[in-house]
């Protein structure tokens, strides 16, 4: 019997997460009975996608992955292919229809965040290189996504009920009206890297899982990294990362602070909840300048 995380149950509160949630068994009967699956249990860490052990008819582990139809993961298989499993793990089989991935296993997977924070940020500088490949369509562009944290940020921040001065929201559209359209080389960008993506394996000491990807320049890749709490919460801990980031990487600072200080903004509405932790984020890449 399949027993769904407590965590993929939230998708109720929707119409369709409730009708996603009905077709999960039947999804993923399909996708064990096409690729020969043997199936073990859940892992939990996952919001919207239901990610299970499998046993391959070779023998050989993998891990099934049947996801909520979401924008920001409609690309992952995509991106998967396009690392070909450099710095990130491979996809061995994908249904579209299914909304459904067969990727590597990672082992032992345990996650980066659980070492210390200077191993961590040395190992997430080592794999960026490796996962900025030349990118530009069919992959979403970060010029695109920009242009729709523009529209979105002012009615979120309506609908949340003003929750900080409009200067904020203005300095961000003066921001986005600057770096979108003069950006560097665009390459692919996990926008969502930090320290629970990143998992120990076998083939290769660190693996990035999860990609929610772009085409983009490369200082935007840093802004996940620069607000990851896991890496040392504080104001002064963010500005080092900053720091060292741009230093190591041999990327532009104040283009690197201005794009995670848009998308950490971008990202700290949910619904018309507003997260304090990203405000709080924000407020501090915007006093960097």
């Amino acid at each position: 019997m399949l027993v769904i995380p407590e965590r993929l149950q939230r998708l109720a509160v929707s119409e369709a997460g409730r009708a996603w949630l009905d077709a999960l068994p039947a999804l993923v009967e399909h996708c064990a009975r096409d690729w020969s699956l043997q199936l073990g249990e859940a892992f939990e860490g996952s919001n919207v996608s239901l990610v299970l052990a499998a046993i391959r008819e070779d023998g050989s582990d993998a891990v099934l992955k049947v996801q909520f139809p979401h924008p920001e993961c409609a690309q992952e298989a995509m991106a998967l292919r396009w690392w070909d499993g450099d710095g990130a793990v491979r996809l061995l089989a994908h249904a579209p229809a299914q909304d459904a991935l067969l990727i590597e296993r990672c082992r032992p997977g345990r996650y980066l965040s659980e070492e210390s924070p200077e191993i961590a940020l040395a190992a997430l500088i080592e794999l960026l290189p490796r996962l900025w490949k030349p990118a530009r369509e069919p992959f979403r562009l970060l010029a695109d996504e920009a242009a729709q944290w523009a529209e979105n940020l002012p009615r979120s921040w309506e609908r949340a009920g003003r929750p900080f001065d409009e200067r904020l929201v203005e300095g961000a559209l003066a921001t986005l009206a600057d770096l979108a359209p003069s950006q560097g080389e665009s390459v692919l960008l996990h926008q969502d890297l930090h320290g629970d993506n990143v998992l120990r394996a076998e083939r290769e000491t660190w693996l990035a899982i999860d990609p929610k990807p772009l085409a983009g320049e490369r200082e935007f890749g840093l802004a996940p990294i620069i607000r990851s709490r896991e890496l040392g919460h504080g104001r002064m801990e963010m500005l080092r990362r900053l720091d060292r980031l741009t230093a190591e990487l041999g990327l532009d600072r104040e283009r690197a602070r201005g794009w995670a200080f848009l998308q950490t903004l971008a990202w700290a509405f949910e619904g018309d909840r507003l997260v304090p932790g990203h405000l709080e984020t924000a407020v501090w890449l915007d006093d960097a300048r």
